[in-house]
């Protein structure tokens, strides 16, 4: 008698703990899962983003440096001046790039897993 209700409960444990470790399985999986679209997500965001900043920034550099050539007399120049101006701010961009990149990705990535 004792031993049926020992092998009833043990069947009951191991019962309790499969349907615990599929219900733990499946709620990683939906962890994982929604972490991977907010990265997705945010990365489409970013590149769409980047791709219609870089349109914008390619148009002003044309018209500035039509601009500037049409101001010196030569377009050659202006396209100079314009290519200049950005490796001045490419250099600076490189002397402060772990303050304005790193920093914020970092800062997001770590809310989006380890804050939900």
């Amino acid at each position: 008698m004792a031993f049926d209700d020992l092998k009833e409960h043990s069947e009951n444990i191991q019962e309790h703990t499969k349907d615990y470790i599929e219900k733990n399985l499946s709620y990683y999986k939906l962890v994982a899962f929604k972490m991977a679209m907010k990265s997705t997500t945010m990365v489409f965001k970013f590149t769409l983003i980047l791709l219609c900043f870089g349109m914008v920034l390619l148009f002003l550099s044309v018209a500035l440096a039509f601009g500037i050539g049409n101001y010196l007399g030569s377009y050659t120049y202006g396209f100079l001046s314009v290519g200049l101006i950005y490796l001045l701010i490419t250099g600076l961009l490189f002397l402060v790039k772990d303050k304005i990149v790193e920093g914020p990705i970092l800062e997001k990535f770590s809310e989006i897993f380890f804050n939900d």
